[in-house]
């Protein structure tokens, strides 16, 4: 059994316009989640317009940090990306480092 087994980020983008989340997203998964979502971007034919954060289990101030950076490369390529059913903590530190706004 994989000791990081409860450590890790997936991303589904079987679905163009909304692509799914889940698992863990914190300092420990935030670099390869990131990677993740990137290579993703760049290799979609349509970009995303929401990610769906439903299936994160657990989030830190590096989860929102990362999330914050996939909305910003959307934007950067002109597509707004809606988070969706983002993690009450990760809202709240979205709400008390006051950049809620940017996230829809």
């Amino acid at each position: 059994m994989n000791g990081n087994a409860g450590q890790e980020f997936q991303l589904l983008t079987s679905t163009p316009e909304v692509w799914a989340a889940s698992g863990v997203l914190t300092f420990a998964t935030a670099t390869r989640a990131w990677v993740q979502m990137q290579s993703a971007m760049a290799a979609a034919q349509r970009p995303p317009r929401q990610l769906d954060l439903a299936g994160i289990r657990h989030s830190d101030s590096a989860g929102l940090s990362c999330v914050l950076a996939i909305v910003a490369e959307a934007q950067r390529d002109g597509v707004t990306l809606a988070v969706l059913n983002m993690p009450e903590g990760m809202r709240t530190l979205a709400q008390v480092c006051d950049v809620d706004q940017l996230l829809g």
